[in-house]
């Protein structure tokens, strides 16, 4: 990298300088200064995906989207970039990989546009099946709307990969499925296929989200749940997570973040959340804590999970009663308006962030604060109590 002047060095330049000469030498300070800051913005905008110039795909071939290899060179110092004022979310320069966005409306979308707001590069892993659809959507703009950060740009996506973490690596993958017409011309999409890509692609990466989640039987009560449905619901929403920090974590930089996603079900019973799914999201939160410690001691890795309140997305859906989750949950809890993906998006970004650099092996609540309460106030029992309402 190319030497550049600090002030201090400025100064010392003014200061050894003949006073007869100070105007002049002044003079060609504040040229420099200039230019000097004008070539570290260009590189800024360069290494940091800020600029909206950037074509948002390379190329495009028949069925599947082919990237061109992009290479981010990471912020490595001080010189390059000036510190935003007082306390901010800051991660230009770093790399992040979400795990489980298939649209453009649920939690995943919103923490990817979240790190993308505050300066992250965004790379995307799909679930096999809604990778063309994603894809399609991508490039036909339908989620432009939606792509809309803050200050008016774009959200800016590095690369999407084909990515099923249900599977560790290509033997584990039964041959009913390698068949499947629905993952026909995609390869590389096992947890080990992928982060081997990743490596290749790009090196190294700073931040791990996983937004995953599945359980075939999630309309069952855990009575009638069978043992594949109950088993599949862990794997695929709790032990995905080990495997996918266990691949990632060897080209994860030191003092990288881990984020995954939990829900109140895990520690309260939740009438309708079945098929194993609270149980796989108690065994999210107990391998959290542990993770933090083995990840943190051996690689200086955090790992924190986000226990989000409902939220109307298309994936939330399939439960089946998220409309009465909702209307629960506004009438109940300390805050009573509708949670945001937004909100979750944020709080994300915050727990990747160096001001969060002393949390690990936490359940982050973003719920309204739904969370503390102990009972259901919208019930008649409590009718004569002087219960403050929102409006």
């Amino acid at each position: 990298m190319a030497a550049t002047s600090t002030p201090g060095m400025l100064m010392t330049t003014i200061n050894s300088c003949l006073s007869s000469s100070r105007n002049r030498v002044m003079t060609s300070t504040a040229n420099f200064s200039a230019e000097h800051k004008e070539a570290s913005w260009t590189r800024l905008t360069s290494s940091s995906h800020i600029s909206s110039r950037q074509p948002f795909f390379q190329s495009f071939t028949s069925g599947n989207v082919k990237f061109q290899k992009v290479v981010t060179r990471a912020v490595s110092g001080a010189a390059e970039y000036k510190p935003l004022p007082g306390l901010p979310v800051d991660l230009r320069g770093k790399r992040a990989f979400i795990a489980g966005i298939a649209d453009d409306n649920g939690y995943g979308w919103a923490i990817a546009k979240s790190l993308a707001a505050a300066g992250a590069e965004i790379l995307v892993g799909t679930w096999v099946p809604a990778l063309n659809i994603f894809e399609s959507s991508l490039r036909r703009g339908k989620f432009d709307e939606s792509r809309k950060l803050p200050d008016g740009s774009l959200m800016e996506i590095t690369k999407v990969y084909p990515l099923d973490a249900v599977y560790d690596n290509p033997e584990d993958v039964p041959e009913d499925v390698k068949a499947n017409k629905r993952y026909a011309g995609s390869s590389n999409w096992t947890v080990q296929e992928v982060v081997e890509s990743v490596k290749q692609d790009f090196g190294s990466i700073d931040i791990l989200v996983h937004s995953l989640a599945n359980g075939p039987e999630v309309s069952k009560p855990l009575l009638e749940t069978s043992r594949n449905g109950y088993l599949a619901a862990i794997s695929a929403s709790s032990y995905s997570f080990v495997s996918l920090l266990k691949h990632f974590v060897p080209i994860m930089n030191p003092g990288g973040a881990s984020i995954s996603l939990t829900y109140i079900a895990s520690e309260r019973i939740i009438p309708g959340y079945g098929g194993g799914m609270s149980s796989a999201k108690a065994a999210l939160e107990s391998d959290t804590q542990v993770l933090a410690f083995e990840a943190g001691r051996k690689h200086k890795i955090r790992v924190n999970t986000i226990s989000a309140g409902p939220l109307r997305s298309r994936a939330a859906k399939a439960i089946g009663f998220i409309d009465m989750m909702i209307d629960y949950s506004s009438a109940n809890a300390p805050l009573q308006k509708e949670l945001s993906a937004e909100e979750v998006g944020n709080a994300a970004a915050f727990l990747a962030s160096p001001l969060a650099s002393a949390i690990t092996g936490a359940v982050v609540y973003v719920d309204n604060g739904l969370n503390a309460m102990g009972v259901g106030v919208d019930s008649p029992i409590f009718e004569n109590l002087d219960i403050p309402k929102g409006k």
